[in-house]
């Protein structure tokens, strides 16, 4: 019988459960999909822990790859066996199957395995519309990138490093850095002993960058403010340390500052849309620009042990688990 992670209050990596579900025939517009693959996001922390409150109980998780098993009726964008991932939708991929809104799978390309599929998906996708809509970058400036070495960090590096982007990279440990270095970054910041700010204004001659790329939040607020120069944008992406909490006149009198906090939702649709930033993304790793190969492979039933290494800060690159 299917098995699901679920839970039913919000709380430690411990309140995530495997139960037994029912999983029924695809309906109007709704393909099911066999799981091969399923990523783990912070975002999830956040849902389990109820920053982001869902209706509970609930299945998590919003990042997969697979294979449609059967489609619904008026259903043209997959058929049965198409390899596919997705990254929006309803919570619930921590499972072994499930049937899905078709217009949110997105078909997988020759040439780019379920195995590195699993890895790009949202994490690729988030710096695709933070690199090229978000704050578009066109090559050539000096950027600062938080948490360098972590999943989306290191498809950032490998991005960066294509469009000829000079990459600061933050990472909590001079082995992450290494890490980061050998992806594209270049030049990291230790922050257990450097000083964000200052080496970044030692790296740019005193002007700092236009723009820094921040999903840690109140942690590297301060940090990432005095690393910018005058009109300089602070794109907001994520609060893994906690919420962000910022004074305007603050932005005035640090150089007339632009804050924005992107959600994926919104540069991800509609369906067009969002298949041509998958589009973007598959090109770059066909062309061998970006690799996105899992680092933590876990079974599907390790969903508590696998947030556990995630919330400790003790993993690098991507966690998936397995059905």
């Amino acid at each position: 019988m299917p098995t699901a992670i679920r839970f039913s209050v919000t709380g430690p990596p411990e309140v995530l459960k495997p139960e037994f579900v029912e999983v029924g025939e695809p309906g109007a517009g709704e393909a099911r999909v066999r799981h091969t693959y399923i990523a783990v996001n912070f975002i999830d922390v956040y849902f389990r822990t109820g920053r982001y409150p869902l209706p509970l109980p609930s299945g998590l998780g919003s990042d997969a790859v697979g294979v449609v098993e059967a489609i619904g009726p008026g259903v043209t964008d997959v058929k049965v066996g198409d390899r596919v991932g997705y990254l929006l939708g309803p919570q619930g991929a921590y499972c072994d199957v499930r049937v899905m809104p078709a217009n949110v799978l997105i078909p997988l390309p020759d040439g780019v395995s379920d195995h590195a599929a699993s890895a790009l998906m949202m994490k690729g996708m988030t710096v695709q519309y933070l690199f090229d809509q978000v704050y578009p970058l066109r090559g050539g400036e000096t950027i600062l990138y938080h948490a360098a070495a972590g999943g989306v960090g290191l498809i950032a590096c490998q991005w960066a490093r294509a469009l000829g982007v000079t990459m600061i990279g933050t990472v909590s440990t001079d082995a992450k850095a290494e890490i980061a270095r050998a992806h594209g970054c270049a030049h990291t910041i230790v922050t257990s002993r450097e000083n964000i700010a200052q080496r970044v204004r030692e790296i740019t001659n005193g002007v700092g960058v236009p723009v820094v790329y921040d999903s840690v939040g109140k942690d590297t607020l301060q940090a990432s403010i005095d690393s910018l120069q005058v009109r300089g944008t602070l794109v907001s992406n994520g609060t893994t340390s906690g919420p962000v909490v910022i004074d305007t006149m603050t932005l005035a009198v640090k150089g007339s500052l632009w804050v924005t906090r992107p959600a994926m939702i919104h540069y991800a649709t509609p369906r067009e849309h969002m298949l041509s930033m998958a589009e973007e993304m598959f090109d770059l790793v066909l062309a061998g620009k970006i690799t996105g190969e899992p680092r933590q492979v876990l079974p599907l039933a390790d969903a508590a042990r696998a947030h556990r290494a995630l919330e400790s800060r003790a993993t690098v690159g991507a966690t998936v688990l397995v059905p």
